[in-house]
């Protein structure tokens, strides 16, 4: 039995939903309101989908003072900038899909 601390089960959920919101996550506009009125039709990412994620727990003698979605918010920056590392191609819109890039192309499902 592996045992997983509250930290890399938050981390591991954030960097899955913040990669199901790269390649799925939009929410179209019409009329000055959202087009989805609840999230039925808000794409997630699949078990089957999500990479194997690794976290490194870096030990600090500071207090801690929580943690939170803290992987989510720098991850689409970090994904984006490793796409314009590895191909030249910056993109600067969510999601990465509409760019014509799919989750399969970058090692996933």
């Amino acid at each position: 039995m592996v045992l997983i601390s509250g930290v890399e089960a938050q981390t591991e959920g954030g960097v899955i939903d913040a990669l199901g919101a790269c390649f799925y996550g939009e929410m179209p506009i019409e009329s000055a309101r959202a087009r989805h009125g609840s999230f039925d039709g808000y794409r997630l990412l699949r078990h089957g989908e999500a990479p194997p994620v690794e976290v490194h727990i870096v030990r600090s003698r500071e207090r801690p003072t929580g943690f939170g979605e803290i992987a989510l918010p720098p991850f689409a920056p970090a994904l984006g900038n490793a796409i314009f590392a590895a191909t030249g191609r910056r993109i600067r819109r969510l999601p990465f899909s509409a760019a014509g890039l799919e989750l399969a192309t970058l090692g996933g499902a």
